[in-house]
């Protein structure tokens, strides 16, 4: 078993470097869990590996999630797709071992966005944009109790992480849809920089159930000054050096009685072009001292 407030490696950080190394680095840099993306892992088994090498690469790494099923508000026609893919991840989950599988919500494109609020449409997929607040909340609540239920038939916990262009990141939505929802086995991944660019504050995180909560992404940003955030351009500096009070935000998360998973999540392209054992490392000290100093 692992300990509480669990340090976890985010391939974000070695984005460039394929499953093998990915995990070396994770592993070098003193993490004990990790946190995938899917599209690693299958160009592993694809490329010919069996389940037991991958397993052994894996050697001595609790998975915490795997992602990430995209778009989630989907119904109809795309819904069955979505379920489709939800079936697919699921399965890829299992094969890690992985305790849980990420859902986004959508539209994943910002651009989809910009364009529906300059122009009142967009060619793009656009999700629940133009939908009233209960339909938004309604929907996107009705996907989750299905993409759950099929979850929990193979094991497995479902959480949500509310892309803050979308239109339901707002933490009070995320609440409001978990709660509607009504299933265990259904979460949400606090994502700093998501919370700070939907509008959240510390304050307002603190008072979350901690029940909600499976994990945390602790990231940084450049200066939001409103409109639809560009995470291309906000995230694109090394953690601890933006303007997020990281403190504040991890002692916010703590005050609820939170002591899961922490994730090192990076989008700092410098860092991903760098020497990915020293930037784990990097990661790995700064994490330590704000959720254990």
């Amino acid at each position: 078993m692992l300990q509480t407030n669990t340090l976890t490696f985010n391939t974000t950080a070695a984005r460039h470097c394929n499953f093998v190394m990915q995990m070396d680095i994770a592993r070098s840099a003193g993490f004990q869990s990790i946190e995938l993306t899917g599209d690693p892992v299958r160009a592993y088994l694809e490329a010919g590996h069996s389940q037991q090498e991958l397993q052994d690469v894996l050697a001595g790494l609790q998975v915490q999630g795997i992602g990430a099923l995209l778009d989630i508000e989907r119904t109809g026609a795309s819904g069955k797709v979505l379920m489709a893919q939800a079936e697919a991840l699921y399965a890829l989950a299992n094969t890690v071992g992985a305790k849980g599988v990420q859902l986004v919500t959508g539209p994943l494109d910002y651009r989809a966005v910009v364009e529906y609020e300059r122009e009142g449409r967009t060619s793009r997929y656009s999700g629940l944009l133009g939908c009233s607040e209960e339909e938004k909340i309604a929907r996107t609540a009705a996907n989750l109790q299905c993409l759950a239920d099929r979850a929990h038939e193979v094991g497995l916990v479902v959480y949500v992480e509310a892309l803050s262009w979308t239109p339901v990141a707002k933490l009070g939505q995320q609440v409001e849809i978990l709660e509607r929802a009504d299933r265990d086995n259904l979460k949400m991944v606090i994502d700093y920089w998501h919370c700070y660019t939907s509008g959240a504050r510390p304050d307002e995180l603190a008072t979350l159930d901690k029940r909600h909560i499976y994990g945390v992404h602790v990231c940084d940003s450049l200066h939001f000054s409103g409109g639809v955030p560009d995470e291309t351009v906000l995230r694109n500096v090394p953690t601890g050096q933006g303007v997020l009070d990281l403190d504040a935000w991890t002692q916010a998360v703590k005050a609820t009685g939170y002591e899961g998973w922490w994730c090192s999540e990076t989008f700092c392209r410098a860092q991903q072009q760098s020497n990915g054992y020293d930037v784990a490392k990097q990661l790995h000290r700064h994490l330590d001292t704000l959720v254990n100093g």
